[in-house]
């Protein structure tokens, strides 16, 4: 009876976490977590749950990191809008919500998928663990919707893992419990060195495919563009600054896998269709994707996790947007702000491929976010957390 007892009580000792994402970088920024917790079993039991809000992009992370989703809500339709968006999210929640009944529920940064989980979470009764807490622009159309969708999941969350010492101020300027905040650094950094560890017995097709198409004497230049407020003619700025580029820089490369959004395609097929020197692909699975910012002398880009994986490559970045809520690699020298004005970005990259001082002072910047140990991080508070939350 004595061992049937302290086995009851070991069970009760059991905590059960949700890990829900949707989108690809949710995926890179959440997989380094799945793996540490597979360390824990012992002490917390956890289920995936993805939305699926990318689907093949999605999967391309899955795979390399080898995790296979409990659950699945494959909730993308054609023509999908943010409302169908967010009451699906909302509906297929409360169903897993009720089938699994986690004691914690973790999301991640600023999409659709983490706001409207938060919230079926909260519905349920369950705490809310918010990854990258903390970001903000404080204008909420831009980034649209994100920045809104961040500042909502982070009233409804219980405990916030923020990235940086600027986002607990933040957070705790809106009156988050000082308690319930941790500075982790950003998890995608633990993914970044995770995957570069891995790419050294990588290979690939797509990466072979990439390496016949690079100049071998040539500098590359990576560029990602995706963002709501950039579609139209920002982007179509950015591809006349690319084509300004290569003419001027004729030891230049442009390499360009362009988001699958029909809108981002359409502005920039019609600049930089057929252009010499700018390679067009595809969107690159994550290990390729890594491999070619190792490749890549400077990264042009509007993608928050770009931003925070670039420093630890020692790459500089320009930033093709207005605002950011990432004002730290800023502040730290790894990130210039450009926007999508074309003489700008033009002016900024130009600097960067002739003065050599200048790109060694952006390339040997520390990386403000982070050392890779934000996901034990995380879980550590969640072990002293627990002693607390069985009480209540």
């Amino acid at each position: 009876m004595a061992g049937q007892a302290t086995q009851s009580a070991m069970e009760k000792e059991i905590r059960k976490i949700l890990i829900v994402f949707g989108t690809r970088p949710e995926a890179i920024k959440m997989a380094p977590l799945v793996k540490v917790l597979e360390k824990y079993t012992h002490i917390f039991e956890f289920k995936v749950c993805i939305t699926a809000q990318h689907r093949e992009m999605l999967d391309q992370v899955l795979e390399f990191f080898g995790i296979t989703p409990d659950y699945d809500l494959n909730i993308m339709r054609p023509g999908q809008n943010l409302t169908d968006l967010t009451a699906d999210i909302l509906c297929r929640m409360r169903d897993v919500l009720s089938d699994y009944a986690p004691h914690y529920v973790f999301v991640h940064g600023d999409t659709t998928t983490s706001m409207a989980a938060a919230l079926a979470a909260f519905y349920h009764g369950t705490k809310v663990c918010h990854v990258e807490a903390g970001l903000r622009t404080y204008n909420k159309h831009s980034p649209f919707p994100e920045e809104l969708n961040r500042q909502l999941t982070g009233r409804i969350a219980d405990y916030h893992f923020a990235p940086t010492e600027a986002s607990r101020k933040n957070l705790l300027a809106e009156g988050i419990a000082a308690e319930n905040i941790l500075v982790t650094g950003n998890t995608v950094v633990d993914a970044l060195l995770m995957a570069t560890s891995r790419l050294h017995d990588y290979s690939s097709a797509e990466i072979d495919n990439l390496h016949t198409k690079l100049h071998p004497e040539k500098k590359i230049i990576l560029v990602t563009g995706h963002r709501r407020e950039n579609h139209g003619e920002g982007l179509r700025q950015v591809g006349r600054a690319l084509q300004r580029i290569v003419t001027e820089f004729n030891d230049v490369q442009v390499v360009y896998p362009v988001h699958p959004n029909p809108n981002v395609r359409a502005s920039i097929q019609a600049v930089l269709g057929n252009q010499e020197s700018i390679l067009l692909t595809e969107p690159l699975s994550y290990p390729a994707f890594i491999w070619m910012m190792k490749r890549a002398a400077l990264i042009l880009t509007d993608s928050g996790g770009i931003q925070e994986e670039a420093p630890s490559l020692g790459k500089p970045v320009l930033l093709l947007r207005d605002t950011t809520e990432r004002p730290e690699a800023i502040d730290a020298g790894t990130v210039l702000k450009v926007g999508t004005d074309e003489d700008t970005i033009v002016e900024a990259a130009a600097r960067l491929l002739t003065d050599s001082s200048y790109y060694q002072l952006m390339s040997r910047r520390n990386n403000p976010y982070g050392d890779g140990q934000a996901c034990e991080r995380i879980v550590n508070f969640l072990l002293d957390k627990q002693t607390t939350d069985e009480k209540e």
